[in-house]
């Protein structure tokens, strides 16, 4: 299998060698920038599969470095950040980031969720969604569980189909609101849990232990479709 192309952005030249050293192994190789616009140059270059990013940096921010890359491509992006504040966790997550680790951090976390970034299937899919322990026939409005046959209301259905097509990302509560009811129901938070409750108990074996849809406090959801979560 060949290595996969991971592209690290700070400012901190420690940083970056720590980093180097944390994907020193053949299933990676490593371009780094010291920050965005230098970023946005390698990442045009060398077309990674992943991309590592750092928020505080000069000449352009880790936020609008996600919003570039996202808006040209759909390659997984995790946030690697000393600031832990939930807003700023959030405001990474709307920008585009698919997930969002604090320093100091842990290498076996980091690579953890880097191989998670990775596993994620494309979003676009147009007719037919299999993946995990789900299948999704969306013309016929049809899904089914571990091999059975799910009945799903239209907004249980639409929110599947969403969380199918970003699978072991961190989707926040106004980027799954905006999904499923559009862009004026983006702080109707009780709406969101309301039809999150009722999906779990439609595919979750066990509602009181969630090995699909798992709740990320004060953010949002992450799912998984072969309940490895």
């Amino acid at each position: 299998m060949a290595s996969k192309k991971v592209l690290v952005v700070d400012d901190e030249p420690q940083i970056l060698r720590v980093l180097r050293h944390v994907f020193s192994s053949p299933d990676y190789s490593v371009k780094t920038a010291a920050d965005g616009v230098a970023a946005l140059e390698s990442f045009t270059a060398s077309s990674p599969d992943l991309v590592v990013t750092d928020l505080q940096m000069p000449r352009m921010d880790g936020l609008e470095l996600c919003r570039r890359v996202r808006a040209v491509s759909d390659v997984p992006i995790i946030v690697l950040s000393v600031r832990d504040e939930e807003r700023t966790i959030v405001e990474a997550l709307d920008a585009g980031a698919d997930d969002y680790v604090t320093k100091p951090f842990s290498t076996a976390e980091l690579l953890a969720r880097v191989r998670s970034a990775l596993r994620r299937v494309p979003e676009r899919q147009e007719e037919r969604i299999e993946s995990g322990d789900f299948l999704i026939d969306i013309e016929a409005h049809n899904a089914e569980v571990r091999g059975e046959p799910v009945r799903l209301t239209p907004k249980e259905f639409d929110l599947l189909v969403c969380l199918l097509r970003h699978p072991h990302r961190v989707l926040t509560h106004q980027f799954l609101l905006k999904e499923v009811w559009g862009r004026y129901y983006s702080e109707q938070n009780d709406a969101l849990r309301v039809l999150v409750g009722s999906l779990r108990k439609k595919i979750e074996p066990d509602t009181a232990r969630p090995v699909y849809l798992v709740t990320e406090p004060w953010i949002g959801y992450r799912f998984s479709p072969d309940g490895s979560l």
